[in-house]
């Protein structure tokens, strides 16, 4: 009908799944094509305020439709041995974000993977037409170089580096950040990140909480 409003396809879950039910931590977020998605990875152990401040930076800064906090079963780079269960740390996290467009899922474990680059590979391949940016602290840039196929990661998807109390200097300065240094977009053009073709990074700055996971886990323990 002339002059009628066009109503959006509804959101699709990744590659045909059928609606994830409540409990189902492991289900892959749904997506519509040409959505702005962040991409938060880690152990989330625990979640914590400044996860969610990064979140809710990166989200006005780049103009994302959502934030999805991916939590691993098992970080490579770390010990694993007193992790606590997936179900665990996805429901913390939730009740943690308090925001309808952060979502917190553990999809990797439906894959079965643990490394970055094949959780990239994973979403891009079963969500084709959304633009997916990567969210790191500038503390992970420092050691993004270690990461596994970490130069592979960078030419998936546009990478979005969060400042972080302390970690400014030494994170500019990390073989990563120079390594990527050609590729490094200006910060006053941080909207267009998540539609430009990688390889493409912004540093952006304003976040105030120096919170971290294992500063909590070592005042528990003490």
């Amino acid at each position: 009908m002339a002059g009628a409003v066009q109503e959006r396809p509804p959101l699709l879950p990744a590659g045909g799944e059928p609606p994830a039910g409540v409990g189902d931590v492991r289900r892959v977020p749904p997506a519509r094509a040409g959505m702005r998605i962040g991409l938060m990875g880690g152990s989330f152990n625990p979640a914590h305020d400044t996860h969610r401040a990064v979140a809710l930076l990166a989200m006005k800064r780049l103009k994302l439709d959502h934030v999805w906090w991916l939590v691993t079963p098992g970080n490579p780079l770390k010990d694993n041995s007193a992790l606590p269960p997936l179900e665990t740390r996805v429901a913390y996290a939730r009740n943690l974000a308090r925001h309808p467009r952060i979502i917190v899922t553990g999809c990797e474990a439906l894959w079965g993977v643990r490394y970055t680059h094949d959780t990239v590979r994973q979403l891009k391949r079963r969500l084709p037409g959304v633009h997916f940016v990567w969210i790191m602290g500038a503390d992970n840039l420092i050691q993004f170089s270690r990461w596994e196929k970490w130069r592979q990661i960078a030419g998936l998807m546009p990478i979005a580096v969060v400042d972080r109390a302390g970690a400014s200097h030494a994170a500019i300065c990390a073989p990563a950040a120079r390594a990527l240094g050609r590729y490094r977009l200006p910060e006053r053009e941080a909207m267009r990140l998540p539609v430009m073709k990688a390889p493409v990074w912004v540093f952006l700055h304003g976040l105030k909480s120096a919170m971290s996971s294992t500063q909590i886990r070592a005042a528990r323990a003490q």
